[in-house]
């Protein structure tokens, strides 16, 4: 196959000396699904940004079909057939689906569009990818998995000839994922090319033609996708050999430490969101509470950690209703929150490493006395943790804005965790991380958990909500619709089938959930 894009010798070096890539290569050819993979802070997401225009590299070439190309800008990338499609979604959910997929070049003639001629052109551009999707629906209205293909669509609509997908399956069932997977097979037969970014090394396998390894901001070897296992993957990323077993002994199972009962959760428009939910969490377990996003997990978790207070029902912490405690007085009860939204709820990004590993203990006798702050035990701290956690990073006053996403997740854990909190709401705790610390964390998660702390462990990723939980709670439209008290003796498939609502245990067997 003919080469469509390389990438030579790139470095990117920002103002504040902090070098992303070094001579960094990638060849991608013609009409191949191709795999980069790399630990977090490893230069991956920068590479990207400099080929979509997001970033200018310091030093090196692009070439693309042939010629030496300057990418400014996305819109350069667009007008050279570059897409990219998102982790997290840029839909306007207010719009159609057609509306979206227009956007920005909307036929018709000066300020309004042409309806029928969007309708049509959407219909047309639908048919010709083999997509199943109704032009005239709301974005709002759809699950998460089409509206994934919305955004592909959107892309293809511009003219990309070459698509870069950011973690594509990262909140989808194993059946979207199918779907994806025979979508994604169908572009590349037409002649498209993928960049597909994952931590997922066995969808990798399973989609990928070749492999890209990225290690340290530089590229360490391109491999056919047959010719090495997850595991080699795995080890040429770290650079050594790595045991990714977890072992794990049954759960000593003890007193009640969180009592939901009934809890409901109304939105601006006085919808039911979360709709009567039960269950109780004792320590030394893990529970696991899994569902496509967007069926109530979130205002669920809000609801415990006083993010936003349930319109309905009771919720006990150590036998004591928090319903109306502030988030730290629920905090200083003993609760540790890793929230979905490391940018939003998670970090101060403006911030040092330092200041948010300390963000949650800085009125502590340790750490502080009075307004004056102990600023040796607080670097000797965020060094400790940064140590312990792995934290890629030259030092404790480094902005958390100019970590990786993986790096300013492992922050968050990090302070988390060392909170002695015997209470933890682990929420989507390892996204956009990759393998080696998700296992990390995995294996931090049970050590807890023998050492008697409550977990609830909220994940998208159906493989470590099977391998990490106890037992294990579906939702589905704002309600538990099944209850499983062993989670290794259930599979993927069945899960994403209560996932999809196509399957529902009945409402006896749902409480089982219940102390």
């Amino acid at each position: 196959m003919d080469e469509i894009l390389r990438l030579e010798n790139i470095t990117k070096i920002y103002p504040n000396g902090v070098t992303a890539n070094k001579d960094a290569n990638l060849s991608v050819r013609k009409g191949e699904i191709h795999a980069l993979v790399g630990e977090n802070g490893a230069g991956k997401s920068t590479l990207m940004k400099i080929i979509f225009g997001m970033e200018q590299p310091t030093e090196g070439n692009i070439i693309y079909n042939g010629k030496q190309t300057q990418i400014k800008s996305p819109l350069d990338a667009i007008a050279c057939g570059i897409g990219m499609v998102h982790q997290h979604f840029m839909l306007v959910e207010s719009m159609t689906v057609a509306e979206n997929i227009v956007l920005g070049a909307e036929p018709g003639k000066g300020p309004i569009p042409n309806n029928r001629a969007m309708i049509e052109q959407t219909k047309e551009i639908i048919e010709k990818y083999n997509f199943v999707i109704n032009p005239k629906e709301k974005i709002s209205d759809l699950p998460i998995g089409t509206r994934q293909k919305v955004e592909i669509l959107k892309a293809l609509y511009k003219g990309a000839q070459v698509l870069i997908l950011d973690e594509p399956t990262a909140v989808l069932t194993p059946q979207e994922t199918t779907e994806l997977f025979r979508e994604l097979r169908g572009l590349r037969d037409m002649g498209h090319t993928i960049i597909f970014i994952s931590h997922k090394l066995n969808e990798i396998k399973e989609i990928c033609d070749r492999i890209t390894i990225m290690r340290n901001g530089t590229t360490v070897g391109v491999h056919d996708v047959g010719s090495v296992s997850q595991q080699e993957i795995s080890n040429l990323m770290v650079g050594k050999d790595i045991d990714w077993n977890i072992e794990k002994n049954p759960p000593k199972r003890g007193e009640v430490i969180l009592d939901v009962k009934n809890v409901s959760v109304l939105d601006e428009a006085q919808r039911s969101i979360l709709k009567e939910v039960s269950f109780s969490l004792h320590a030394g377990t893990i529970l696991g509470i899994v569902g496509v996003e967007g069926n109530g997990q979130s205002e669920l978790v809000e609801a415990i950690t006083g993010l936003h207070k349930a319109d309905a029902g009771s919720i006990k912490f150590h036998g004591n209703d928090i319903a109306d405690s502030s988030i730290k007085q629920i905090r200083e009860m003993g609760l540790a929150h890793i929230p979905q939204d490391r940018m939003l709820r998670g970090a101060v990004v403006n911030g040092s490493i330092e200041d948010n590993m300390i963000a949650t203990f800085i009125d502590k006798e340790e750490f502080s006395s009075g307004p004056v702050l102990k600023t040796k035990k607080i670097r000797s701290w965020s060094e400790k943790l940064i140590k312990d956690f792995m934290v890629k990073t030259d030092g404790p006053e480094v902005p958390v804005k100019m970590l990786s996403g993986g790096n300013i997740q492992k922050v968050i854990v990090a302070r988390e965790f060392s909170s002695n909190a015997d209470c933890i709401i682990a929420d989507q705790p390892t996204r956009g991380i990759d393998v080696g610390a998700a296992k990390f964390i995995h294996r931090k998660l049970i050590e807890m958990r023998d050492n008697g702390v409550a977990i609830m462990l909220i994940s998208a990723d159906l493989s470590e909500i099977m391998d990490v939980s106890d037992s294990l709670l579906v939702m589905y439209g704002g309600r538990f619709v099944a209850y499983f008290p062993d989670a290794s003796k259930v599979s993927e498939e069945e899960l994403g089938q209560y996932m999809l609502g196509v399957k529902q245990q009945t409402s006896e067997e749902v409480k089982g959930c219940i102390a």
